[in-house]
This record gives C-alpha cells, sequence and structure tokens, in this order.
C-alpha cells in the first residue's frame, strides 16, 4: 500500500511536487493540497486532478477526511510559516518534509546523508542552491579536507516566487550551514543571484572550494560520481566543465580563508561548474533551482516511508 502524503503551500514548488508524485512515485500518494487563498492556480490544478484540497491552511488540512492516512506532510510555504506548520503536525505524529529554510530539523542533501535522518520527525531541504551544491563540496571534502566552501547560485528571475524572495536572507543562513555541516568545510558561504535576462536563463551554480593538497585526478573523480548521483534524480544536473585546480601562492589572499595551524601548507582552490536543467513537469525547464528541490524532497520522503513505520495520532 502507498504512503499517502500532503504538501502544504500551492505556489510552484507545492505544485511541481504535486505533479511528480502524481507522475513519478511508485510509493507515494497524494491525499491533499493546501493553501490559504481558495482562488489559487494550484489548489485549481490539484481539484482538477481529483486531490482533496482546502484553503484554511494546516487547520484545514487536520480537518479533512484524507488527513486520518496521511503519514508525510511536505511544507513548501515560507520559513516563518513552517514553525506553526511543524507544531501542528508534530503533535498528530506526522512527519513533514520541509522545503523552506526554516530548518528545524536536520539538513538532508540525498546523495550525502540521505539515510541519515530518515526517522526524523521533521527534516530539512536546505535550499535549491544547496541541493545542486553541498553534494559537490561533500565529494571534494571526501578526498581532502576543505578549508572554506564558497557557492554561488544564479537563477532566473521568473523562477523565484513570493516565497523565495521573501526567504533571502534564510537562503543564505541556512545554505552556508549546510555547507559546514552536511558538504563538511570548516567555513561556508553562500550567494544567491536573481537573473533578470529574457529569455530566461536555467539554473547555473559554481562552487569553489579552498582545500589542502590534493591529487587533481581523485578529486575530479570524486566529483564526477557524485554528478553521477544526483543525476540519478535529477537527470538535468551536469557539469558544464572540467573541474578547475588552481595552486595558491604563499603571498595570495586566500590564505587568510585557510584552518588556523595550515596556512603556511599547500592548499588549491578548486572550482566547479554547474548547470540545472528542470524536468518540465510543470514548470518550465529553466526552473532547475525548483526541480532540483521537489525531486530531493521526493526522494528523502520515500525513503523515509520505506524506511519507517507510521504511528498516527487522530486528534489533538
Amino acid at each position: 500500500m502507498n504512503t499517502k502524503v500532503a504538501v502544504i503551500g500551492p505556489g510552484n514548488i507545492g505544485t511541481d511536487l504535486m505533479i511528480k508524485i502524481l507522475r513519478l512515485s511508485d510509493s507515494l500518494e497524494i491525499a491533499a493540497m493546501v493553501g490559504i487563498d481558495p482562488d489559487s492556480d494550484g489548489l485549481a490544478r490539484a481539484r482538477r486532478l481529483k486531490v482533496a484540497t482546502t484553503h484554511e491552511g494546516v487547520d484545514g488540512l487536520v480537518k479533512l477526511d484524507e488527513f486520518a492516512d496521511v503519514e508525510i506532510v511536505f511544507d513548501a510555504t515560507s520559513a516563518g510559516a513552517h514553525r506553526h506548520h511543524d507544531e501542528v503536525l508534530r503533535s498528530l505524529g506526522r512527519r513533514v518534509v520541509d522545503l523552506t529554510p526554516a530548518a528545524l530539523g536536520p539538513y538532508v542533501v540525498p546523495p550525502v546523508n540521505g539515510d541519515d535522518h530518515l526517522g526524523a520527525p521533521n527534516v530539512n531541504m536546505v535550499t535549491c542552491g544547496g541541493q545542486a551544491t553541498i553534494p559537490i563540496v561533500a565529494a571534494v571534502a571526501a578526498v581532502t579536507p576543505v578549508h572554506y566552501g564558497e557557492i554561488v547560485a544564479s537563477i532566473s528571475s521568473r523562477s523565484a516566487g513570493p516565497g523565495t524572495r521573501a526567504n533571502i536572507d534564510e537562503f543564505t543562513e541556512t545554505t552556508s550551514s549546510a555547507i559546514e555541516k552536511v558538504g563538511g568545510a570548516v567555513r561556508g558561504k553562500a550567494i544567491i543571484v536573481l537573473n533578470p535576462a529574457d529569455p530566461p536563463l536555467i539554473m547555473r551554480d559554481t562552487v569553489y572550494c579552498l582545500a589542502g593538497e590534493c591529487d587533481d585526478a581523485t578529486v575530479t573523480e570524486s566529483v564526477e560520481e557524485m554528478v553521477a548521483r544526483v543525476q540519478a534524480y535529477v537527470p538535468g544536473y551536469r557539469l558544464k566543465q572540467k573541474v578547475q585546480f588552481e595552486r595558491v601562492a604563499d603571498d595570495d589572499p586566500l590564505r587568510t580563508l585557510l584552518s588556523a595551524g595550515t596556512r603556511t601548507t599547500g592548499a588549491v582552490k578548486i572550482s566547479v561548474f554547474l548547470e540545472v536543467e528542470g524536468a518540465a513537469h510543470y514548470l518550465p525547464a529553466y526552473a532547475g533551482n525548483l526541480d532540483i528541490m521537489t525531486s530531493a524532497a521526493l526522494r528523502t520522503a520515500e525513503r523515509m516511508a520505506a524506511a519507517q513505520p507510521f504511528t498516527k495520532v487522530v486528534s489533538r
């Protein structure tokens, strides 16, 4: 029997996630779509697809008959709203996959630590930039210490909805933290660029790692293996060019970013350039930033459902 799930947030991310569950998942079944605007396109689309809906938020979800069988809830709203949603759902024994930058639960990036938190009541999918770049930081850190990791996520402004725009600060803070906690960098920094180009450009990501001395071929192999692992659930994820290596000179200001005690040792600046094309299940192909988030969330929920039995609480 498939695991019943609900999605809170009928915007771009939530609607794309609903479509992915319907089209791609052999183990999850969408039971409800939740919003606060009765006239939203996402709720209208859900109704056309015979999915139960409510425009009364999480409290309306709890009132739905379908909620009794829901095991996992995806939250695709905002960091602020998620805190209330988590409080309500946690009290009712539902597990939550958080697609906002709230980071109440542990960070999960499927190819890096996807099996580490399968029993957690709430897991956080970091951010679109984090899902695209943290696997690369982790691939480098698996070969040589990463003293500093910096990522730049460039996305089309058309694929940045109200939720994304309202959470820019949370994006940078959450992504930076996850670069360290999941990616393995001693220090992390994240930058997001909303590109207004028309026609829209697909997502581009740049990863800079200031690392210890390493074998270039070994790092390249680790990065390419990680790219293949991400491509297993995001086919449009790819390297734009070969991994770049630059030895850091003794007098280079970059050495100030090295960890204490290592500033006189060998150091390498490693640059990785990525492109993420969306699968266009609901969103345009240029919206790879949203596609990688929903794909990662879907993969995580499927693993959680397979690993952890469900004990529900019917009412508060």
